[in-house]
């Protein structure tokens, strides 16, 4: 839930900042790059102080879980930093809904074993998880695809030709 909410208060701030202020370089798609990327530097901070808690996400089969969450982590600062350069912007986007695809199995795994990762146990919410988590995952492809992808130059247009 957390990512969600600055994800969307990012965007809406620079949303409104564009109608209220001069801010002609802000365009829709640079305001859903850098509402991205703080999200997902919020998350990849995030996944040093919770690695215990992230490392529960992994199957058990996997060697070196916490330097796999470290590592995860370093990827999406970096998808953060690489968001906001134009030369990079596309090529992260792409990045980031395969990632996105990737550690899908691992909230799936976090649901099934009640994975709490802020308390780094096993007594999360469980299967209910994914009822919000599958749409979650959905929406930040999207969100993604949409202003990396599509339509990167922000440039909204409402009629063709």
């Amino acid at each position: 839930m957390k990512p969600l909410i600055c994800l969307l208060t990012v965007f809406l701030i620079l949303f409104l900042a564009k109608k209220v202020g001069h801010f002609p370089r802000l365009t829709l798609s640079l305001s859903g790059r850098i509402a991205m990327a703080c999200m997902l530097l919020m998350t990849g901070i995030s996944h040093f102080p919770m690695a215990e808690g992230m490392a529960l996400m992994l199957p058990e089969w996997l060697p070196f879980k916490i330097e796999v969450v470290y590592t995860t982590g370093i990827l999406e600062i970096l998808s953060a930093i690489g968001l906001l350069m134009p030369s990079t912007q596309r090529l992260t986007g792409w990045m980031l809904i395969i990632f996105f695809f990737l550690i899908f199995p691992a909230n799936i795994l976090a649901a099934l074993n009640h994975v709490n990762i802020q308390e780094a146990n096993l007594n999360g919410p469980g299967s209910a998880y994914l009822w919000f988590r599958v749409p979650l995952q959905v929406f930040f492809i999207g969100w993604v695809w949409y202003f990396t992808i599509k339509n990167p130059s922000g440039e909204v247009k409402l009629t063709e030709g």
